[in-house]
Order: structure tokens, then sequence, then C-alpha cells
């Protein structure tokens, strides 16, 4: 089985995919057990197959590509490589239109002072954020994922800082408290 896929990438992120001397590109393909093919002038990456069928991960490839075209750093890139971690890409847009000034506005409120926002964001739901561009893309597994883009949204359509973190916090103490109540509904003999 051969698998082909060609990626967009924004110029000013080549640099950060291919890593100093190259490392990053071989830790992603070595990972993944794919060919990475990179056109610097037109941002393109060619991603296909390499080697053993058993060994190949070309989606989680294309995963982390994109997450690095997205302004994540490669070492938060490769955190799809753990668990049941994905990738989501929120568009700005939905919530601005296209006004610039308005995605700059809303980009400003994730992000915070002094990135402060992205910050507490991140630690409440366990993921990791980028804002870049018109977008806001998060890492992590699916419940987290879940949490992470609900705050983002409620933040881009207005709602105070204070109220999110609030319900994140809700969140998570009602997950802490159906796993004591799991290990509470079991019987355990010794």
């Amino acid at each position: 089985m051969s698998f082909e896929k060609i990626i967009r990438i924004p110029n000013d992120r080549i640099a950060v995919l291919i890593g100093k001397s190259g490392k990053t590109k071989s830790q992603i393909e070595n990972y993944c057990n794919v060919v990475l093919d990179i056109d610097g002038e037109t941002g393109e990456v060619f991603i296909k197959s390499a080697g053993s069928v058993e060994k190949m991960q070309p989606f989680k490839a294309m995963e982390i590509v994109t997450a690095i075209g997205r302004g994540f750093s490669p070492h938060n890139a490769l955190q799809l490589l753990k668990g049941d971690n994905t990738l989501h890409i929120i568009d700005l847009r939905e919530f601005s239109g296209k006004s610039s000034s308005n995605i700059e506005r809303i980009k400003g409120r994730i992000i915070g002072e002094g990135g402060k926002a992205r910050r507490n964001m991140e630690n409440l739901t366990g993921t990791y954020i980028s804002v870049y561009g018109k977008t806001v893309s998060i890492i992590g597994d699916t419940t987290k994922l879940k949490l992470a883009v609900d705050a983002i949204s409620s933040i881009s359509t207005g709602s105070m800082h204070g109220s999110v973190y609030n319900k994140l916090e809700a969140a998570n103490r009602r997950s802490k408290e159906e796993k004591m109540k799991l290990w509470e509904d079991q019987n355990v003999f010794y």
C-alpha cells in the first residue's frame, strides 16, 4: 500500500518544519515512516509512504506537518503521536466575518495580555493552543479538545474570561468526581 499527499503550509513555517540541520523533518520521517519532500518556494510538502506498512502513520505525519504550518513548535506538534491526541483548527472568520480588525481583536482576546489567557486555557484543558494567521489550532485528546474548543468559541463570541475559566474549572471538578465515583463503585477484594 502506498500513500501520497500534498499539503501546503505558509512559507515562513518551512524552516521550522525542516528544523536545524533537518532534525525536525527527520524526526517526522522516522516516527511516521514517511518521506517528506519540501518545496521551500511554494510551501508544498509532498508526503509519501516509506518502508513497512505496519509502522506507517501517514495521517499522523499530515497532522504534524499541518500543526507546524499552523504555528505549533515541532515539540508540541509531535505530541500528536501520543495517545489519542488530534489536531483541531478553528477558522476565526466564523466569528468575525472577513473584517481583519475583528480577527485581530478576537486573537488578542484568545492570547490575552502577555499570553496569559492562552496559557490559562492550555492549563485548564490540558491541551496545546496556537494562534496563527486567521486560525486557532488545538492539540489534545478528544475530551479535552472539546473543552478547549468550547472555551475558545465562548471567548471569540465575547464571553468574559473569568466565566470561561470557571466553566473549565467546573468541568475539571466533574471529571475528577466521575473518576472517583468509578473507583468507589468497584468491588475490590483482597
